[in-house]
């Protein structure tokens, strides 16, 4: 099999050929006046949605909008040709709910995440149907006319989309209802301060999804009330992109289980008080996928829902203007179908086929591929590449009004039919372009999103030694808000972009984009002189001078070089390194992310070198099995395990319990009298706190002016006042000053 690379670059030699049979211009699908609506037919887990099965009187075309272009699909489309009909799936037994737990249980040594009681007051006299109406009416004017002013007043598809909620709805067990109903009374569940994630992937950390159920013991342990499962749906081996080239929304890779398996999982996590978290890839799907099996064999109706060409000549332009994603691994946005003689858009990789959500079938069916996906039991669904949805001739075919339309629509969606269910937005982008993605107090779109930049800029600052970028990232983010939610974190399953603000950099210290993203990715490769950073660069780009970063917390702390220097020294540096950055992330507002294995600091896996699926992409690095005899060592403190997990788990302890880091906290930063050292202070009904995170290996003395007097929450210790603080290298203190109000 030919690489992302090498496969797009023969795509321009094929070009040549197919050009000389092209010479009128790109015709996508074969025409046709009208597309039939769907039979509705409740889904089965291994069944595709069944819209276009041809049971309902044919649609009108759609009118052409001059207001908003489509995508250049629709253009020669007008409207999706027929389809043959598909059979209704079936209708599967439905699971058996799990009980309904009186209360949630919490995590180990925090308080319990309280949810409202089971029974929803009054409106629990409400009969299924009856509560289903009512959060329909909620949102079906605004719902309706977001969708048919976006697909061309096609009402009738508009129609199959609300009895398709009506069957997600009328599939939702008991158990789920209840939860509904509960979070719908305490619409801040998911805003607690004692809310902490983890992300992983099943084969690494347990081998399946039931071997993930009897870990959760030691999840608990960890503190952690979020579970984020990356991908794991089937995908095709050796063309999965790590789980992001979806061939089935329905169907468990094979290797980690059943759907059964991970709906009994999502029952576990609910008795214990956890939220499932995952990944749901919208923007493409395999080319395994039996859509795109059928759109490459031709079939009426299925070509519309990918972008397909006879030629280069709209491809050509598209490429004018939408930046790449992957330019080393698989530059283009396009690939050549040599068995079909077409391009077809591919933005990721070229076994990655972008769906046409200007067709009202893609959004339908896709949504009902999430909900099917809830009903299972996830209660946190992540939104990948979100940015990218929506495609238009002449634009970067990134953060389009229209993205910001579907992705409303989602939210309306979930609220009809599984109001407990929060969307959570990946957009991988800079501050200005990622708030958006909240939308508004009135008309709210994802729940929560990444906090990617201050992720990113908190890395710059430890390479410098100065937080000056990382006080005005901070600023940024607190001057937002309070109702915007983030996630933070320091490590995730993805390499770190370094999309920081070189405007400002510029403008204050001079500062050249690329000679500085060499500079942090020669340090943290351990090429910069005095560095004992251990990563690897990802997608390096020599001629751009561009380069993404791969390795794990520990390793990008100096633990690893510590470690294989056997210099005690330098390990007690690196693990105050780590802790440092922990204790940073958990005193931000919104809900802190581990990523499994950094909670024992484990260190960066080198044998994706060898394996041959892997070894060209270095995000393996990070993507190591976790090592169960290392997390034995957890309560030794002697260890550097022990000292890295009860130093992690003390500092959750106190975030869960401490009022000051109530989400609804007023935060703020202090020049601290030092660049190496980041100060912030969080107030909430009398409780003060007031922190020093030092980002560099000397010692530092800082001070606040702010009033005393002080008790400091982690290492103890009692101060009048804060006039003369001294940190050690890569040192931190929380002091916390209490008054009556």
């Amino acid at each position: 099999m030919k690489s992302g690379k090498n496969k797009k670059a023969a795509t321009r030699k094929a070009a040549a050929a197919a050009r000389a049979q092209s010479a009128a211009p790109a015709a996508n699908v074969e025409k046709t006046a009208e597309v039939k609506a769907p039979v509705e037919a409740a889904p089965a887990e291994k069944s595709v949605p069944t819209s276009q099965a041809a049971a309902q009187p044919a649609l009108k075309a759609a009118p052409k909008q001059e207001q908003i272009k489509a995508a250049p699909v629709q253009e020669k489309l007008k409207a999706a040709p027929t389809q043959e009909k598909l059979k209704a799936a079936p209708k599967q037994e439905k699971l058996a709910a799990a009980p309904v737990p009186e209360k949630l249980k919490a995590a180990p040594k925090t308080e319990a995440l309280k949810a409202a009681p089971v029974e929803a007051p009054k409106a629990a006299a409400e009969s299924d149907d009856a509560v289903f109406e009512r959060r329909l009416a909620r949102h079906y004017g605004e719902l309706k006319w977001l969708y048919c002013e976006l697909y061309h007043g096609d009402e009738q598809a508009f129609e199959y989309c609300v009895s398709m909620l009506r069957k997600a709805w009328a599939d939702r067990k008991p158990a789920l209802r209840a939860q509904d109903a509960a979070r719908e009374a305490d619409p801040n569940w998911y805003r607690r301060q004692d809310l902490l994630g983890m992300m992983m992937y099943t084969n690494a950390f347990a081998g399946t999804l039931k071997g993930v159920e009897e870990k959760l013991p030691y999840i608990q342990e960890c503190g952690v009330n979020y579970l984020h499962l990356m991908p794991l749906l089937q995908s095709p081996k050796g063309r999965s992109d790590g789980g992001y080239a979806v061939a089935d929304f329905r169907t468990v890779q094979p290797e980690l289980g059943t759907m059964a398996d991970l709906e009994h999982l999502a029952d576990a996590c609910r008795e214990k008080g956890m939220s499932l978290c995952l990944d749901f890839v919208m923007n493409h799907t395999s080319e395994d996928h039996e859509w795109a099996k059928k759109a490459r064999a031709g079939e009426p109706g299925y070509r519309d829902r990918y972008f397909f060409y006879d030629n280069w000549d709209i491809p050509n332009e598209f490429e004018k203007t939408v930046p790449q994603v992957f330019p080393t691994t698989a530059p283009g946005s396009f690939t050549w179908l040599d068995d079909c003689q077409q391009v077809v858009m591919t933005n990721f990789y070229p076994y990655q086929w972008d769906l046409n959500y200007a067709n009202p079938v893609v959004f339908n069916d896709m949504t009902e591929n999430l909900l099917y996906l809830t009903n299972r039991g996830i209660d946190v669904i992540r939104l990948d590449a979100v940015p990218y949805i929506w495609k238009e001739l002449g634009t970067t075919c990134r953060n389009l009004p229209q993205v910001h339309t579907l992705v409303r629509m989602m939210r309306m969606v979930c609220e009809i039919v599984c109001p407990s269910v929060l969307l959570l937005g990946e957009v991988v982008m800079e501050p200005a372009k990622v708030v958006p993605y909240f939308g508004t107090p009135e008309k709210p779109e994802c729940h929560m999103l990444y906090n990617v930049t201050t992720m990113a800029t908190t890395w710059n600052s430890l390479a410098t030694a100065d937080v000056s970028l990382l006080r005005h990232q901070m600023d940024t983010v607190c001057a937002l808000p309070r109702d915007f939610l983030f996630l933070n974190y320091l490590r995730c399953h993805d390499d770190i972009g370094w999309g920081l603000d070189y405007p400002w950099l510029g403008a204050r210290f001079g500062t050249e984009e690329v000679a500085h993203k060499k500079y942090l990715n020669d340090w943290f490769t351990g090429k910069w002189p005095g560095s004992d950073s251990r990563g690897e660069l990802y997608n390096d780009d020599p001629r751009l001078g561009d380069a993404r970063l791969c390795g794990t917390t520990a390793s990008l702390c100096g633990v690893e070089a510590a470690d294989f220097e056997q210099d005690p020294f330098k390990m007690e540096r690196a693990i105050s390194c780590d802790l440092m950055l922990h204790a940073w992330m958990l005193v931000q507002s919104g809900i802190p992310v581990l990523y499994s294995g950094d909670e024992i600091g484990q260190l960066n896996d080198y044998t994706y070198h060898d394996d041959p699926e892997k070894w060209d992409d270095s995000r393996y690095l990070h993507r190591g099995n976790f090592q169960w005899d290392l997390a034995e060592l957890r309560h030794d403190s002697t260890t550097r395990q022990g000292k890295q997990f009860e130093g992690l788990r003390r500092l959750e302890e106190i975030r869960a319990k401490e009022q000051a880091f109530d989400a609804q906290a007023d935060v703020w930063t202090f020049d601290t009298g030092s660049d190496h050292v980041l100060g912030v202070g969080r107030w909430y009904k009398g409780h003060k706190l007031i922190a020093f995170f030092n980002f560099s290996p000397e010692f530092v003395h800082v001070s606040s002016w702010e009033k005393g007097p002080y008790d400091e929450l982690m290492y103890g210790g009692h101060r009048d006042d804060l006039n003369d603080v001294e940190l050690y290298p890569y040192g931190f203190a929380w002091f916390l000053h209490t008054e009556s109000i």
